[in-house]
């Protein structure tokens, strides 16, 4: 695994500029892409060499559009200034002041190392479903991973994190952060200021789980994303894939709140949310009406009159489906006798973004089966397949747009595609010379399934792009649909693209970015890890880690010790497959059952018979509340005694078929079986099945089980159902109350646990009614960061038992805090 770089890497240093300017004042929002929205027109009388204006095309300028001013741009150059232009100050301090758009400087080894290296020939393609399965697979389009690259990738996320630093105001301002070129930005600028507020928003698909988990650093770039307080996404599906990475390889569960999907990690909540990108409105309009338009559109009517138009614009690439749109087209003209001369299809083949082998093989394979066709079903003064390479103005695409009677995008795997938005609107709005006066519009379009697109384009044929007798079949659909059923179909997708372009977008990410962010400047902040294993550690304002000083006086001054500790999870590893308590537990609790001032309590959910078995080895004065507190021990030899409950337990007739139903269709699931609850558990099953099948069963048997004296409640991969007014909070009030009612109640007390059981406990210690005096010691603590109703936190159940045997010892032999080694969260079980 390649090291984390910095700055002073051999090769890898650009010359930065210095001074830093000062913020700009107010709150602001940083708009971080790759390249800035800029165009730069070669001028040898401009003052750097270059006559510099903001790129109306450039998808960052208009996805500010709608957010709160000022806006400020970080990127690099355009290329061509970028291998022309020295770095200096000058330069950046005029773009900035003109323009408010900052450049970050890289030389031009690390910059293609960056882009044409790793993130065009390594997570593009993985991202799309590219898998190098061979070292010489390049030339299909994916590279190996190469630890060199990767490193490139990661100093240049660095330079940029470190440009927006400079800029930045972290209490005021938001940082809009744009796909994959940065995805680990969000580690190194939450580094630098961890209060940031950053939003990241990926444009390309994020594949399945299983794809995802191939990438060897799939960690650093999980935990990347995971810095940011707001992560975006195209379709549920992308988020969908991102969720269950999270789960298999991080194991991070995630919860639905009000429409919010969020995910618990290391005290903070990381919003995930779904909305595609849509369409600058006001630029496409400012085209629509142009001479130049009306008059290329006029040209297109004329060249095509008496036949129907199909068109395709793409990226020249291996993913957007160009060659086998045209096999579709021949399989028509194929099949379909009388469509020849009726049917044109115009490809527009917008240039490559990156060269490379697999590009030129793509562009040679679509102008072969072009020519294939037009030799074949074509003649004099009729071509079928008519292919536009390279860069078109504007105005001539829009014409292009408007005069189409058919859209295609076929693409095999992509992010968004935008290009059904275009052409709907100009549909709509656009000059269409062969259409009357008043007519309503009307379009048809064809689309592939694995597009982002596809889920908002409700009217439009889907199509599955490897299957091209699927897609001639559409295209056979389309030009024979009804005048009608276009009409409704267009109205139906001119009212979605109108009304989500990108102005609604810009609105919607900036506002739930601020409500993300809400937290952030109350919250406690503790900085963990080194290079991509970085994140911090956020803890509410009263929520502190308890330290061994203020438990320890407080023990020490105290005479009447109550001791509550959970088992699972608290004084043992959930993980571990022998869940029997290890000699240093059963050690540590005699350690503290010999003090005559303790009161030493397991309160756990498991049954009374296995705890009482595998605590038998501990001193005869530990007590046992067993299965959520429905039987209680208060020593060894003391009789089992069951809460004053009257219930019956007729009720696991029904529940028990009714998990065995669940446990039969879940692999790796199983019940148990105790005196007053049953217990399905699911930590051995597929993470995403499980949780699916945890939700429907907890509803299933809150449905069936509507009548009867019990509750259905969900817990660390468990779905347990206990009778109604039986729980661990109810347990510590009734031992409190016993304590009193002979004379002891305790004036100190620890209690410990790890799970939503456990927080019914804690709850008992801060309710108004407590049963025990105002000045007595209450230390209710968790063992995690993360959100609880106690007030402190351990790191995790080895640092449970570090507490407790602290408590026993002498304060002449206990170590100075100085002397102590630092806590580190590497081992936390929030890392599972």
């Amino acid at each position: 695994m390649p090291s984390l770089p910095n700055s002073g890497d051999e090769g890898g240093a650009p010359p930065s500029p210095s001074p830093s300017p000062p913020p700009p004042p107010g709150a602001h929002r940083v708009v971080v892409a790759h390249r800035l929205p800029l165009r730069a027109d070669p001028n040898p009388d401009a003052p750097h060499g270059f006559d510099f204006t903001l790129d109306p095309h450039a998808l960052p300028l208009q996805l500010s559009h709608g957010v709160p001013r000022p806006v400020v741009f970080v990127g690099v150059l355009p290329s061509a200034v970028a291998e022309s232009v020295q770095a200096s100050d000058e330069l950046a301090a005029d773009l900035l002041a003109r323009f408010s758009c900052y450049p970050v400087f890289l030389p031009a080894k690390l910059h293609a190392d960056f882009y044409d290296g790793f993130c065009k020939h390594y997570m593009w393609p993985h991202l799309h479903y590219l898998l190098p399965l061979a070292p010489s697979y390049g030339s299909g389009g994916g590279l190996p991973f190469n630890g060199d690259l990767y490193r490139a990738f990661l100093t240049v996320n660095t330079h940029f994190a470190d440009r927006v630093f400079e800029l930045l105001n972290p209490d005021e301002d938001l940082v809009f952060v744009h796909d994959y070129h940065l995805w680990a930005f969000p580690t190194f600028l939450r580094h630098k200021s961890p209060r940031a507020r950053i939003g990241f928003f990926l444009h390309s698909p994020f594949p399945s789980s299983e794809l995802f988990r191939a990438i060897p650093v799939r960690e650093d770039l999980l935990r990347a994303l995971l810095n940011a307080d707001l992560v975006g996404f195209h379709t549920f599906d992308y988020a969908r894939h991102f969720l269950s990475s999270c789960s298999r390889v991080l194991g991070l569960s995630n919860r639905s709140r009000r429409g919010y999907i969020g995910i618990e990690y290391f005290g903070r909540t990381v919003v995930v949310k779904i909305l595609s990108v849509g369409i600058d409105m006001g630029q496409l309009r400012a085209v629509l009406p142009l001479l130049e338009t009306v008059a290329k559109a006029n040209e297109i009517a004329d060249k095509y009159r008496g036949r129907q138009l199909m068109l395709g614009v793409d990226d020249m690439d291996l993913f957007k489906g160009i060659g086998l749109k045209l096999l579709a087209m021949e399989k028509l003209l194929e099949s379909r006798a009388d469509l020849r001369g009726q049917v044109v299809l115009v490809q527009i083949n917008n240039p490559a973004r990156s060269l490379g082998r697999d590009v030129d093989e793509v562009r040679a394979e679509v102008l072969a089966i072009r020519d294939r066709i037009n030799a074949r079903f074509g003649w004099a003064g009729y071509e079928p397949v008519v292919v536009i390479d390279g860069a078109m103005p504007m105005h001539d695409k829009v014409a292009f747009y408007t005069s189409a009677d058919i859209c295609i995008v076929n693409a095999v795997r992509d992010g968004l595609n935008r290009i059904p938005y275009f052409y709907t609107v100009c549909r709509q709005e656009g000059p269409v010379p062969t259409a009357p006066a008043g007519k309503p519009r009307q379009s048809a379009i064809i689309v592939s399934e694995f597009v982002g697109c596809s889920p908002s384009l409700s009217g439009a044929i889907r199509v599955n792009p490897w299957n091209v007798d699927d897609v001639a079949d559409a295209m056979n659909t389309a030009l024979k649909m009804s005048d009608g059923e276009k009409q409704l179909r267009q109205e139906k997708h001119y009212r979605y693209v109108s009304t989500h372009d990108v102005v609604y977008w810009a609105q919607s990410f900036d506002q739930d970015l601020q409500k993300a962010c809400k937290d952030n400047s109350s919250m406690v902040i503790l900085n963990f890890g080194l290079g991509m294993g970085f994140r911090v550690v956020a803890l509410g304002p009263s929520f502190k880690k308890l330290s061994p000083e203020l438990i320890n006086q407080a023990y020490r001054q105290t005479g009447n010790r109550l001791i509550l500790l959970d088992y699972d999870g608290t004084v043992m590893p959930q993980e571990l497959i022998n869940k029997a308590p290890s000699e240093e537990v059963i050690r540590t609790l005699n350690e503290l059952c010999s003090d005559p001032t303790n009161t030493v309590f397991v309160v756990s959910g498991r049954g009374k018979d296995e705890l009482a078995e595998w605590f038998a080895p501990c001193d005869e004065k530990l007590g046992i509340s067993a299965e959520h507190g429905y039987f209680t021990r208060w020593s060894r030899d003391s009789p089992w005694e069951s809460c004053k409950l009257e219930t019956h337990f007729n009720w696991k007739n029904i529940a028990g078929p009714v998990m065995k139903h669940y446990s039969d269709a879940t692999d790796g699931s199983y019940i148990e079986v105790k005196e007053t609850s049953l217990v399905w558990h699911y930590e051995e099953a597929d993470p995403d099945f499980g949780s699916c099948q945890a939700k429907e069963l907890q509803d299933h048997l809150q449905n069936v089980l509507a009548n009867e004296p019990v509750f259905v409640k969900s817990g660390h991969q468990i779905v347990e159902v206990n009778p109604q007014g039986v729980g661990k909070g109810v347990a510590v009030r009734n031992l409190i109350s016993t304590m009193g009612n002979r004379g002891s109640l305790p004036d100190f007390i620890f209690c410990v646990g790890d799970d939503r059981s456990d927080e019914d406990m804690f709850e008992a210690m801060s309710s108004p009614s407590r049963a025990f005096p105002e000045t007595a010691e209450i230390f209710p603590c968790t063992v995690g960061n993360k959100p609880s109703l106690a007030k402190y936190y351990l790191d995790d159940p080895s640092d449970v038992l570090k507490m407790l045997q602290g408590l026993t010892v002498p304060p002449t032999q206990q170590q100075p805090a100085a002397s102590r080694p630092p806590v580190s969260f590497e081992n936390s079980l929030l890392d599972d």
